[in-house]
């Protein structure tokens, strides 16, 4: 099992900080470090930032939202990553939600799935040094009827490994079927089937096996002996995932838990936050979720955790470690690093 981070700004906005922190975990020996995007800054200049500022640590986005790019400039984009990093860049895409893709891109949020498959397929053809011709329900290249032609990349094929952020049968199956590693969030290791069956069912699918993906799980971590009072400041946290972070049609990270055992709390969360009563709403996520979802506890806590999810098949643990002290950062990030060396299976 590896380890790899989360890159944020501080609460001033200071990339320098994050700099120092992503340089530091590539001297701990972090296996990669990951940049996502909402509605702030975007997931590709942190990373060309951090390649001039690290040597080993793989560099990802976690992610990417589909349909703000074109498939073709994504490529562009990739390779233009992969170059100047020295071929450690990854590509993490994600269909995000209607809210964000409509709201603030102005682009339609239909087909995301077969929005998704289109990308990556037009991807691997551009960086693999194809000539681009593609006739897809979304994508035609060239535009038939056009004056465009099918053109090649200028520049030499390179490998981009695709990451795919899928939480619901359908993506997850996608997922197995063409990505190389799996980004997902929202996730129990103990009901680690309810996603790995459908990424399985894709694998096998192509030809291949789950084992040929990198099945990554973001979460957030915390060493603490008031497992309590932290887990509850977690838990709160869900109710803007559950009650804002999508429709009352189209939550993904609501439903992804709702199939996890947790549906009738989840969905109340929802209901609250929707009616306005935002505090109720945050109270009311239970603190069981937020502890499982997460590592929170004791030191002897967390590493049982880790063992659960190594037993589960999960290949990376990406970190979210909070608090704006790199120090303190670094610290919790050595700890974690060496929970995951002493749990390794013998």
């Amino acid at each position: 099992m590896r380890i790899a981070v989360n890159i944020t700004t501080d609460s001033d906005g200071n990339w320098e900080s994050a700099a120092t922190f992503a340089r530091e975990a590539d001297r701990l020996g972090a296996e990669s470090a990951w940049t996502g995007e909402s509605w702030a800054y975007d997931a590709i200049t942190p990373l060309a930032y951090l390649a001039a500022r690290t040597d080993n640590i793989a560099l990802g986005t976690g992610i990417i939202q589909i349909g703000t790019r074109s498939p073709a400039n994504l490529a562009m984009t990739a390779m233009g990553m992969q170059s100047i990093s020295d071929g450690r860049f990854r590509l993490g895409l994600g269909t995000s939600g209607p809210q964000v893709v409509e709201g603030w891109h102005g682009v339609s949020f239909a087909k995301p799935i077969q929005r998704t498959k289109e990308i990556i397929e037009i991807v691997r053809l551009v960086t693999s040094g194809e000539r681009v011709s593609y006739d897809g329900d979304i994508y035609q290249l060239p535009l038939p009827d056009g004056e465009g032609r099918a053109l090649r990349s200028s520049v030499p094929p390179v490998h981009v490994p695709v990451y795919v952020a899928a939480l619901g049968p359908h993506n997850l199956e996608l997922t197995g079927e063409l990505a190389d590693g799996w980004i997902g969030g929202s996730f129990i290791p103990e009901t680690a089937e309810v996603f790995l069956k459908h990424i399985r069912a894709g694998a096998e699918r192509s030809g291949r096996s789950i084992a040929d993906l990198d099945l990554q799980i973001p979460l957030s971590v915390e060493i603490t002996d008031d497992v309590e009072e932290v887990g509850k400041r977690h838990a709160r946290g869900y109710g803007f995932t559950f009650g804002a972070m999508g429709s009352l049609r189209n939550n993904f990270y609501k439903n992804a838990f709702a199939r996890q055992g947790f549906a009738d709390e989840v969905n109340e969360v929802q209901r609250l936050w929707m009616a306005g009563e935002r505090d109720k709403a945050r109270d009311h996520v239970p603190v069981e979720l937020a502890l499982k979802a997460n590592l929170i506890g004791t030191p002897a806590m967390i590493q049982e955790r880790i063992a659960i999810y190594r037993d589960a098949g999960i290949n990376t643990l990406r970190v979210g470690i909070p608090g704006d002290g790199i120090e303190s950062k670094l610290e919790t990030l050595g700890q974690i690093m060496d929970m995951v060396q002493e749990t390794a299976p013998e």
